[in-house]
C-alpha cells in the first residue's frame, strides 16, 4: 500500500452535532508488514466456554477481536500487529469456527456466541476490554455490549451483519451456490462442481467477493485462507457451523421491535467506532447511517474503495481510526453522532485508499 494509502484524513468539514471520529497519527504505529504470519494459538477455557485464541503481545490494556461468517481469528493477524503498541489482543475462533470446538449443546444462534464470549471474557480478565467485530462478529459484538456493557470499554464494528434484506446475486461468492439449492439434476450438477473446487479457488473467490480491490490480498494471504479451508473442512461440524451460523443470523434480520438487532443497538453504552468500506457487497454501505444512528455513541468512517472485511484489505488505515478513537475516549473527548434536529450528516471519509 503506498503512503498516501496510509494517510486518512476527512473530507467532511467537522460538524459540532456530529463529530468527525479522529484519527491517530500513521507515523505512531510500526511498518506495516505483509509478511507477518498469525498470531500463535491455543485453546483457553475460561467461565465453562472453550475457545481457540491467538494472542498478540503488547500494552496492558486489552482489545478483543471477533472474526465473521466463515472466518477466524487469523482475519485480525495484521490490525493486532499494529495496535499492540497499545493493546494485547486476543482474536478468538467464535464456537465451531477457526479450531474452537462447537457449544454444547451445538446452538449456532449470535445470542449463543455473544453469551459464550462473555462467559469467556468475564472469567479470563478483571478490566473492560476494547472490543472489535467485523459481519457476524460485529453482531455478537453488539449483542455483547448491549447485555454485559461492564465487559466493554470500547467498540469497533467493522461492516457489522446488521439487517440486510435485500436480494442481491451480487453477495454469493460464486453464482452456483445459488443453483445449488435448485432440486434434481440442475442442483446435483451444481454441488458436485462446487465440491471439485480446490481450496486455492475457493480461497480467491471469498476475497474477490469481500475485497473491494482484490489485488490488495498478498499472496500469502490467500496460500493461509487456503490452507485454513483444508483444516477446516477436516473439522466434523465445519459445515455445521457455516450453516447453522448463516441461518440464525439470517432469521436474526427478521426480528422486529424489542427483539431487533436495532434494539440491541440503542442500548449499548460504549463509545462506538463503525467502519465501512463504500464497495462492500455482503451488507449495503447504505445500512450505516442507520447503524451509527442506533448507537447512543457512534461514529461513522467510509473507506472508499473498500469492501467487507476492512480490517485485511487496509489495516493501517483501521488502525489508524481505532487508535484515534481509544485516545479520544482516553481524553474524554467522545461523543455521539446524532444531530439535534434526529438526522444524519455526509458520513465523513478517508481521503483516498490506494494500493
Amino acid at each position: 500500500m503506498s503512503d498516501a494509502g496510509r494517510t486518512p484524513g476527512s473530507t467532511s468539514a467537522p460538524d459540532p452535532s456530529r463529530p468527525v471520529p479522529p484519527l491517530a497519527d500513521p507515523a505512531a504505529f510500526p511498518p506495516l508488514d505483509l509478511t507477518r504470519r498469525p498470531w500463535a494459538g491455543r485453546q483457553v477455557t475460561a467461565g465453562g466456554v472453550t475457545l481457540h485464541v491467538r494472542e498478540t503481545p503488547g500494552a496492558p490494556a486489552r482489545a478483543v477481536y471477533v472474526h465473521g461468517l466463515s472466518g477466524s481469528a487469523t482475519n485480525w493477524t495484521d490490525l493486532a500487529g499494529l495496535l499492540a503498541g497499545r493493546a494485547a489482543g486476543t482474536s478468538v475462533d467464535l464456537p465451531g469456527f477457526g479450531l474452537s470446538p462447537p457449544l454444547e449443546p451445538r446452538v449456532w444462534t449470535p445470542d449463543a456466541n455473544a453469551d459464550a464470549l462473555a462467559r469467556f471474557l468475564r472469567a479470563s480478565g478483571d478490566e473492560p476490554v476494547h472490543l472489535l467485530g467485523n459481519s457476524l462478529g460485529g453482531t455478537v459484538c453488539v449483542l455483547l455490549a448491549a447485555r454485559h456493557p461492564d465487559l466493554v470499554r470500547t467498540l469497533t464494528l467493522v461492516s457489522p451483519a446488521v439487517p440486510d434484506r435485500r436480494p442481491d446475486p451480487r453477495r454469493l461468492s460464486d453464482p452456483r451456490l445459488a443453483l445449488a439449492m435448485v432440486p434434481g439434476s440442475p442442483g446435483r450438477r451444481a454441488r458436485a462442481a462446487l465440491a471439485a473446487m480446490g481450496p486455492r479457488e475457493r480461497a480467491e473467490q471469498v476475497l474477490t467477493l469481500c475485497f473491494g480491490d482484490p489485488s490488495r490480498a498478498p499472496e500469502h494471504r490467500i496460500v493461509e485462507a487456503a490452507e485454513e479451508i483444508v483444516a477446516r473442512g477436516a473439522m466434523p461440524w465445519a459445515g455445521e457451523a457455516v450453516n447453522g451460523a448463516a441461518f440464525a443470523m439470517f432469521a436474526g434480520w427478521l426480528r422486529f421491535g424489542p427483539a431487533s438487532l436495532w434494539a440491541a443497538m440503542r442500548a449499548v453504552t460504549a463509545p462506538t467506532l463503525v467502519l465501512w468500506g463504500d464497495r462492500d457487497r455482503l451488507v449495503s454501505p447504505r445500512r450505516a447511517d442507520r447503524t451509527v444512528r442506533s448507537l447512543r455513541a457512534g461514529r461513522l468512517l467510509m473507506l472508499p474503495g473498500v469492501g467487507h472485511i476492512a480490517q485485511m484489505e487496509v489495516p493501517d488505515v483501521v488502525a489508524c481510526a481505532v487508535a484515534g478513537m481509544w485516545d479520544a475516549v482516553d481524553a474524554g473527548e467522545w461523543a455521539g453522532d446524532v444531530a439535534r434536529d434526529g438526522k444524519m450528516r455526509a458520513a465523513p471519509r478517508v481521503e483516498q485508499v490506494e494500493s
